[in-house]
């Protein structure tokens, strides 16, 4: 089912890797962990695995920049099959919110990307079709989607040589949400001219053109939307919604009573307890959106009445994307330390900034139900998991049925040395130690405390004559992209940040990575986030790590005694094989894929109505929900910030944290 494509085949650790974990899916285990270094090729072994096994895929990563990479390699590994692209469609996103000390409502305001849109129904439509698929997504996976049943059977049959009703076809167009649009060739509509349809499903790159004798269908084609010429001819098609939540007439009458009667229920509640403004408000907001689900099927928010089109009771867990695939369908979790306790973090955070909006009659109840999944329920629903990352957190090396090390490089490479050195005169000596490497060709990465003292060394450096841009949370997607660059194209020799992993990219021309003050304990010179950065030099054969510090920490020595263990492991297998270690060549990037932008979330005021109007542990909630996405995104500067403030509360109100 799946053909794997690839120029190389596995070496070094890659074919036991490949082997066990292959097995133990086999032997139905749960959960397993690949702990692969840094440049050991776990895509490939992750890729080898798939084609092994022979089953559906989802790729779990914890964030975009990191997820359109996989979704990339993947692609070239399986130029056959289904690679799809599964992330939030919005390039900007405010949640709907209310801070009630400020009387103040903010509305949802999100721009759509179309392209996400389109690669979201295009995944929906590729697992319910066909099982040579490989899904790679971020946390959207555990967000509510549209039911799946729903989903596979509103839908437009056709087949050549049978008689339709056009009055039936149209309607059942507007259902399944496609508008007519005699203009724009646009995804998401159709137009109708004589004996002519042409219908554009948002989940394909061409249109389909039915052509029609009176009620008889003659001939069906795909057709080149721009050219306007035919593609290939069909004797039958199927053509899927154009939004993730359709469902049938049927469904829809029955939901609109269920709203009524729990508005009414929640009209009651708010006039028991003297709230007449809220109780007015819910009737006059949902009422409107029942008049619009009647005419249109469809309203703005619909998402949350998503329990009474699916018949869930209050609490059930949502349809999301997991339940659209076969069951025996197997997860990765790409760099799983992070994205562990991201997905533990999501369901939390989300109950606390809705529960505002119930709360002051802005919605219903059944909005609390339009939700991520638990942590308890995501388990539930994968089956069969397996963990990667070079530095597994406590939950995966606790409940894995085995973990596979994956410590040999293809190329050869070792760990880079790692040296620790006095932080006095620290600048100096980085200074001398950089200067080698600009001599060498190469180029140097160093990791300092703050965006203000980034911004200082850069300037510093660039006063030496050494060519240096800083790197931190205030440059947008595009700025941070040019950076490394820059970097690697050699028009600069040094990039200064307060954390740089959150690229998430390959870094071959890094020879030398230095950390200053190392032994200031924190997110930034945690034992993982130390091994992670230590690990950035380990893509050249002149690799090599400074740590500049005044004292041993308790991360410092744990980092430095695991990355000693696996380069006496690397050299012991290169002098038994006789491998010389070679340099990772790798192509410079072209473009960025530019509709991948980091969301612009603005949160001062949500953050403030949490704080300001619900209980110390729902605000607890929602700041560990934003300390793990930031951490998803190797924001660690903004994480430690959310830390902090949970620290703070939990001081302040003397809560105790499981």
């Amino acid at each position: 089912m799946f053909k794997l494509y690839s120029t190389y085949e596995p070496t070094g650790d890659q074919p036991k890797a490949i082997r066990e974990l292959s097995e133990g899916i086999d032997k139905e285990y749960r959960f397993q962990t690949l702990l692969g270094v840094t440049g050991s090729g776990k895509t490939y072994t992750m890729a080898n695995i798939i084609a092994k096994v022979d089953r559906p895929t989802l790729v779990l990563s914890p964030n975009k920049i990191l997820a359109v990479q996989l979704y990339n390699e993947f692609k070239e590994f399986f130029p056959e099959n289904k690679v799809e692209f599964f992330i939030s469609y919005y390039d900007y996103y405010q949640p709907e919110a209310y801070i009630p000390s400020r009387d103040i409502y903010i509305e949802k305001n999100a721009d759509i990307n179309d392209i996400l849109v389109k690669m979201r129904l295009s995944t929906l439509k590729s697992v319910l079709t066909r099982r040579d698929v490989i899904v790679v997504s971020s946390v959207s996976a555990i967000y509510a989607s549209g039911n799946p049943e729903d989903f596979s059977n509103i839908n437009l049959y056709l087949r050549v040589g049978e008689s339709y009703s056009r009055r039936i076809i149209l309607e059942k167009l507007a259902k399944m949400q496609y508008t007519r649009q005699e203009k724009d060739f646009l995804g998401g509509t159709f137009r109708w001219k004589g004996d002519t349809l042409e219908i554009f499903p948002p989940y394909e790159d061409f249109g389909i053109r039915v052509s029609f004798f009176d009620d008889e269908v003659e001939k069906i084609e795909s057709l080149d939307v721009f050219n306007r010429v035919t593609i290939e001819e069909y004797d039958k098609i199927t053509i899927y919604p154009a939004k993730e939540f359709v469902t049938s007439d049927e469904k829809i009458l029955n939901a609109i009573k269920e709203i009524e009667r729990d508005l009414e229920k929640q009209i009651d509640y708010f006039k028991r307890e003297g709230k007449l403004l809220e109780a007015q408000r819910i009737e006059q907001r949902t009422r409107q959106d029942i008049e619009f689900l009647e005419t249109l099927g469809y309203c703005k928010g619909i998402e949350n009445y998503s329990r009474y089109f699916d018949g869930r009771e209050p609490g059930d867990a949502p349809w999301t994307l997991l339940d659209y695939f076969d069951d025996d369908f197997i997860t990765f979790i790409d760099e799983s330390h992070i994205a562990v306790p991201q997905l533990k973090a999501m369901y939390r955070g989300d109950y606390a900034r809705k529960k505002n909006l119930v709360d002051y009659g802005f919605r219903l109840p059944s909005a609390l139900d339009n939700r991520p999944l638990r942590f308890e329920e995501f388990l539930e629903k994968v089956h069969q998991l397996i963990f990667v990352s070079a530095t597994p957190g406590p939950f995966e090396m606790e409940v894995s049925d085995q973990i596979v090390e994956q410590i040999i490089r293809p190329t050869g490479l070792i760990d880079p040395k790692v040296e620790v050195k006095k932080t006095e005169g620290q600048v100096d000596d980085f200074v001398s130690e950089v200067k080698e490497v600009v001599a060498r060709g190469e180029r140097a990465l160093v990791i300092v405390l703050t965006k203000k003292d980034a911004e200082i060394l850069s300037d510093h450096l660039n006063l030496m004559g050494i060519k240096s841009l800083y790197l931190h949370s205030e440059l947008d997607t595009i700025e941070r992209a040019e950076v490394v660059k820059k970097l690697r194209n050699g028009e600069i020799e040094v990039v200064v940040g307060v954390n740089l992993l959150r690229e998430g990219l390959d870094l071959p021309e890094v020879s030398l990575v230095a950390i200053m003050d190392a032994d200031r304990e924190g997110f930034l010179r945690s034992e993982t986030t130390l091994i992670q950065t230590i690990g950035r030099a380990a893509r050249n054969i002149n690799g090599k790590v400074l740590l500049y510090a005044d004292r041993i920490t308790e991360a410092m020595k744990a980092a430095i005694y695991e990355t000693n263990r696996r380069r006496d492991i690397q050299i012991k297998y290169n002098e038994e094989n006789n491998i010389i270690p070679k340099s990772i060549i790798k192509k410079l990037p072209q473009d960025i894929f530019a509709p991948f932008k980091d969301s612009e979330i603005k949160e001062e005021d949500l953050m403030f109505a949490v704080k300001e109007n619900t209980s110390p542990e729902d605000y607890i909630a929602l700041l560990e929900e934003k300390m793990y996405e930031a951490a998803s995104e190797l924001r660690y500067e903004d994480a430690a910030r959310y830390r902090d403030e949970i620290k703070k509360i939990e001081r302040k109100y003397n809560i105790k944290q499981n």
